[in-house]
């Protein structure tokens, strides 16, 4: 796989893929003439006195963006190395350590001037495996810990899981580490036949003085949707979600959705009005992420990291 393509150019690719409307709501916005329109790359470009940008220590991306790259060709040393030059500090792991062990893979990410601040792990399935979990965070040097998807119709097991994080979260807290939960839609669409959802049963009965919560934009996003709730104002509901949620919202997945079909889209190509969110509440960890790249992960990679250095909000 060739890395001299030009991010710009990878931007507008993707924006000629996803059609004519597309394409020409993303043009009115890179001349300010999309008021009105919902989020476009406007929230990205233009001069915003006043504004702050997204922190350039603080952006991210989450390694499953690029795992048919980490999977196939280039493969992972190449991917890691590409993701430097484009300027991310950092990543959030997942898929595994690709043969290293946590020592290894902390001499190859510091090698390349890339920190491991985060990664995606399921809750363990007994004590040896989360005290191995959790010293394997701290011989990277990650900050964060989370638990990236969990999906029942059953109340019981949500009630359970939440237990088992709470007594995970205990033991992260004391190697000083923060264990988080990671949304998708469900949560806020599955009724349990009472009215209740698992979002309900999780803010309630995670402990807030232990876990936080890494909320995914675009499902929070496409939960108020779906449910119904979040309709007319998708942004709005998201962050009701953010601020009704005892437990603190320290991370973002910062990942676009297509108005016409509701798929996932490269930033700056879709409808969510990220500079909204973001001034509603800012996090420690902003992570790019597009589960279905629009061209190859790799130019998902840049061209979301250039959207997040140009956002002011």
């Amino acid at each position: 796989m060739c890395y001299g393509h030009d991010g710009h150019a990878a931007l507008q690719q993707s924006l000629d893929r996803r059609g004519l409307l597309r394409g020409s709501l993303a043009a009115l916005a890179g001349i300010g003439l999309a008021t009105g329109l919902g989020a476009t790359a406007a929230q990205a470009g233009g001069d915003h006195h006043g504004r702050r940008p997204v922190p350039k220590e603080l952006i991210s991306l989450q390694l499953w963006t690029v795992r048919d790259a980490l999977n196939g060709s280039p493969g992972y040393d190449a991917t890691l190395a590409h993701l430097a030059r484009i300027g991310y500090p950092r990543v959030e792991l997942a898929l595994g350590y690709f043969g290293r062990t946590a020592r290894e893979l902390r001499r190859f990410l510091d090698g390349i001037g890339i920190k491991a601040s985060s990664s995606h792990d399921g809750i363990a399935a007994d004590a040896a495996a989360l005290d191995q979990k959790i010293a394997d965070a701290r011989t990277l040097g990650q900050r964060f810990m989370v638990v990236p998807y969990l999906n029942s119709d059953r109340e019981d097991d949500w009630k359970r899981w939440a237990e088992q994080m709470n007594v995970e979260a205990a033991a992260a807290c004391k190697a000083g580490l923060r264990y988080g939960y990671h949304n998708h839609a469900h949560e806020f669409t599955i009724d349990f036949g009472n009215g209740r959802r698992p979002w309900d049963v999780l803010t309630e009965e995670l402990d807030p003085r232990l876990v936080h919560l890494e909320i995914d934009i675009y499902w929070a996003v496409t939960g108020g949707i779906t449910s119904g709730e979040g309709v007319a104002d998708p942004e709005g509901f998201t962050l009701d979600v953010i601020r009704s949620a005892p437990q603190r919202v320290l991370q973002y997945h910062v990942k676009d959705r297509d108005p016409a079909t509701g798929d996932m889209a490269d930033l700056g190509t879709g409808m969510i009005d990220f500079a909204r969110i973001l001034r509603g509440h800012q996090v420690l960890e902003y992570i790019v992420e597009n589960d279905t790249p629009d061209v190859t992960p790799q130019q998902t990679a840049e061209v979301g990291y250039r959207y997040l250095r140009r956002l002011r909000f």
